[in-house]
C-alpha cells in the first residue's frame, strides 16, 4: 500500500503541491492526469525520494520497491540483454556470486537463490520485453552505445519492467514508441501483476491499463474510481453539481442580503437583519466552476475536387539511387479518404508521406496530382525548424502578405484564434512557447489556405489529451482528405476509415480494423520468437477442417495432448529443482553442476514455449 499524507511541494515560493493526501491499494492501476504544470511528474519525483517534500510524508512498507524509468543510463558497450538484466540489483549481485564463490553450501544457497528470482528464464524474460518494445532478434547482443536516444530510452523502459518492482512509475512511457510498441505495451500492463501508476496522455492506454484515476489540479488531487472515461464523466457529473449548488447558494446570498439591505436601519428589524448578517458570515461559501479554457481546432473547408486527388502508379520511392524504401505503390487517394499508415518505425510510413506531398519524386513509375490541389503537411520535426524569434502572428501574417500583399490584423488574428491563440499567446515569441503550442501553430499555418488534403506524420507528440480530442474532433469536421501517422491508436480509430500497412519495403490495405492489427501484431510477435528459437522461419499450417461448432476435432486433441505434455514437464522441472536445491549437487564436479543446469534450463525453454503454444491453441478455438 502506498500512502501519502499531507504532502506539500514548493520552489522558489511557489507551491506546486499543497496538502495532498491519496491512499493507493496494492495491485491498484492508476492513471494520473491533469494539465501541463499541474504537478504530475513532480508528485512522482516526491513518490520516488527523487526530491524531497517541504511537508507531509511518503510512506511505502518496508518489504515494497518502488520503481520508475531511468533516464541516466550511462554510456556502456554492454548489450542490450546485459543492460536490461543488470537493471535487477539483486539478481545481478546473485549471479556475481555463483561465478566466484566456492563454498559448496554458499553455492547451494546462491542457486536457490537464483531459482527464486527466476535466473534461469531472465535472458529470455529480458528478450521478450526488447523485442515486444520493437528491437529485432540481432539487436539484443549490439552494445547500448550504438543506439540513439529514442532506442535509449526503450530500453530504459524495458529495464524498469524486467524488474518489476512493486509500485511502478512511468512518465509518460509511450513518448518514444511508435504505434506497435504501444499496442504491445497496453497489452503487458494491463497483466502488470504489481501496483502501477502511470503519467499519459494517451487516453486509449489508460482506458485499456487504469482501474482509478487521480486528477491533479489546483495543487491538490482527487481520486477517481475506474477508467478515464469514468473519470470523465465522474467529474462532468460533480462540477454540473458543484455549478448548480453555487448558483442555489449565490440566490440565496442575495436573499438575505436584501433583507439586510431593506431592514438595517429599521428599529423593528434590526435584530433579524443582524442575525442574517451573522449567518452570511458564517456560510460555507460554494466555489463557482472556473471552467477551462475549451480547446477547440477548426480547419477552413476546401472546395470540392473529382476523384482522385493523387493516383499512384507503381512507384518505387527512397533516398539513395537504386536504393528505394518502397517498391511497386500502387495506391489512389479521394477527397473523402481517411488513411491512417501502419507499419513498425523504418518501414517506410514517412517515405510514402513525403512522396505524396511532393517532398520526395519517385525513382520510378507515376505519382498525379489534381492539377488544383492543395496540401497541408505537417511533421513531427517542423516544431524544431520554427523561427524562436518570431511570434505566431508575424508567421501568419507572412502568409497573408505573400498570398494577397498586405494583412488585415483581424484576419491574421482570426485564423491564429482557430487554433488557440489568444492575442496574448499570438504576440508570444515562439521560442517561449510550448511543444504543444508550437504544434498547435503549426496546424494553423498548414491549413491557412484550405487544404484538400491534410498529411500529418505524427501530429500528437506534444499535445496534451483536451487537445488531442480538439484534434480530433477538427479533422472529423473537416471535409478534406487526411493521410495520418500516429502512435495514438485511440485517434486512428475515431479519424480513419481506411488503413495501409506499410511493411517489407511495400504498400497494401490492410483488411480489418485496429483491434484487428493489434492480434496481428502480437501474433507476428510471437511468430518472430519462436522462429528464433527454432532457427527458421515458421510456415504456415494448412487450415483444419472444423465440427458444427467451429472447433475442429484435431485442434480439441492437441490442446489435450499438450496439456498433458505441459504436466508432465513440469514434473520433471520440479524434480530437477529439488536436486538443484541440495547442497549435495555442489560438490560433484563443475562439468555435472553445469549440465544439471543446462538440463534444467532446456526444460524451462521446453515448457515456455509448450506454454504459449497451448494459450494460442486455446484462444484460437475459443475464437471459432
Amino acid at each position: 500500500m502506498l500512502n501519502v499524507d499531507s504532502l506539500t511541494y514548493m520552489i522558489g515560493g511557489r507551491t506546486i503541491l499543497e496538502n495532498v493526501s491519496l491512499t493507493l491499494m496494492d495491485g491498484w492501476k492508476v492513471g494520473v492526469v491533469g494539465a501541463n504544470g499541474a504537478g504530475k511528474s513532480t508528485l512522482f519525483k516526491l513518490l520516488s525520494g527523487e526530491l524531497h517534500a517541504d511537508g507531509g510524508e511518503v510512506s511505502v512498507p518496508a518489504s515494497q520497491k518502488i520503481g520508475m524509468v531511468r533516464q541516466d543510463i550511462p554510456e556502456s558497450d554492454a548489450s542490450l540483454i546485459d543492460i536490461v538484466i543488470g537493471a535487477d540489483e539483486e539478481l545481478s549481485a546473485a549471479l556475481h556470486a555463483s561465478e566466484h564463490e566456492t563454498d559448496a553450501y554458499k553455492i547451494a544457497d546462491i542457486h536457490e537463490k537464483l531459482l527464486r528470482l527466476n535466473a534461469y528464464t531472465a535472458e529470455a524474460r529480458a528478450s521478450v520485453l526488447l523485442t515486444g518494445l520493437g528491437f529485432r532478434d540481432e539487436d539484443l547482443r549490439r552494445p547500448f552505445s550504438s543506439f540513439s536516444g529514442g532506442w535509449r530510452m526503450r530500453v530504459a523502459l524495458a529495464a524498469a519492467l524486467f524488474v518489476e518492482p512493486d509500485i511502478l512509475l512511468l512518465d509518460e512511457p509511450t513518448n518514444h514508441l511508435d504505434l506497435e510498441a504501444i499496442m504491445w505495451l497496453e497489452d503487458y500492463l494491463a497483466r502488470y501483476p504489481h501496483t502501477l501508476l502511470i503519467i499519459s496522455h494517451d487516453r486509449e492506454l489508460l482506458n485499456k491499463c487504469a482501474d482509478h484515476i487521480v486528477h491533479v489540479e489546483r495543487k491538490g488531487t482527487t481520486l477517481y474510481t475506474g477508467n478515464y472515461d469514468d473519470f470523465e464523466r465522474e467529474r462532468s457529473l460533480k462540477l454540473g453539481l458543484q455549478q448548480k449548488m453555487f448558483e442555489k447558494q449565490q440566490a440565496k446570498r442575495a436573499h438575505m442580503q436584501a433583507f439586510v439591505d431593506r431592514f438595517r436601519a429599521k428599529a423593528s428589524k434590526a435584530r433579524q437583519a443582524q442575525s442574517r448578517i451573522k449567518a452570511l458570515e458564517r456560510m460555507d461559501l460554494v466555489d463557482a466552476v472556473i471552467a477551462d479554457r475549451a480547446m477547440k481546432f477548426v480547419f477552413p473547408q476546401p472546395e470540392e475536387l473529382a476523384p482522385p486527388v493523387i493516383s499512384i502508379d507503381k512507384a518505387d520511392v527512397g533516398y539513395a539511387p537504386g536504393k528505394p524504401v518502397l517498391k511497386g505503390v500502387n495506391e489512389r487517394i479521394d477527397m473523402d479518404d481517411r488513411i491512417a499508415l501502419l507499419g513498425a518505425n523504418g518501414n517506410g510510413k514517412s517515405t510514402l508521406v513525403k512522396l505524396v506531398a511532393g517532398k520526395l519524386s519517385a525513382m520510378s513509375g507515376e505519382v498525379k496530382r489534381s492539377g488544383k490541389l492543395r496540401i497541408g503537411y505537417f511533421s513531427q520535426h517542423q516544431t524544431e525548424e520554427l523561427d524562436v524569434g518570431s511570434t505566431p502572428f508575424r508567421e501568419m501574417a507572412k502568409l497573408f502578405e505573400a498570398r494577397d500583399g498586405a494583412f488585415k490584423e483581424a484576419a491574421v488574428r482570426a485564423k491564429l484564434g482557430a487554433f488557440g491563440f489568444s492575442k496574448e499567446l499570438a504576440d508570444n515569441r515562439i521560442g517561449t512557447l510550448s511543444g504543444g503550442e508550437k504544434a498547435r501553430l503549426l496546424f494553423a499555418l498548414l491549413s491557412f489556405d484550405a487544404p484538400h488534403l491534410l498529411l500529418l506524420d505524427e501530429p500528437t507528440n506534444h499535445l496534451d489529451i483536451d487537445a488531442r480530442e480538439a484534434l480530433v474532433q477538427a479533422l472529423n469536421a473537416y471535409n478534406g482528405a487526411v493521410l495520418i501517422v500516429s502512435h495514438d491508436p485511440g485517434m486512428l480509430e475515431r479519424v480513419a476509415e481506411r488503413l495501409w500497412l506499410v511493411k517489407d519495403g511495400e504498400v497494401h490495405p490492410f483488411d480489418g480494423d485496429l483491434e484487428d492489427y493489434r492480434k496481428f501484431i502480437l501474433e507476428s510477435r510471437r511468430a518472430e520468437r519462436r522462429a528464433g528459437k527454432a532457427g527458421k522461419s515458421d510456415s504456415p499450417a494448412p487450415a483444419p477442417k472444423t465440427t458444427g461448432s467451429g472447433v475442429s476435432k484435431n485442434a480439441l486433441k492437441k490442446i489435450e495432448r499438450m496439456e498433458k505434455d505441459i504436466a508432465k514437464l513440469s514434473a520433471e522441472r520440479e524434480s530437477l529443482e529439488a536436486r538443484m536445491a541440495d547442497s549435495a549437487l555442489y560438490t560433484q564436479s563443475a562439468d555435472q553442476i553445469a549440465a544439471t543446469q543446462e538440463q534444467w534450463q532446456t526444460l524451462s525453454d521446453k515448457l515456455a514455449a509448450l506454454e504459449e503454444e497451448w494459450l494460442e491453441a486455446q484462444e484460437a478455438a475459443e475464437a471459432s
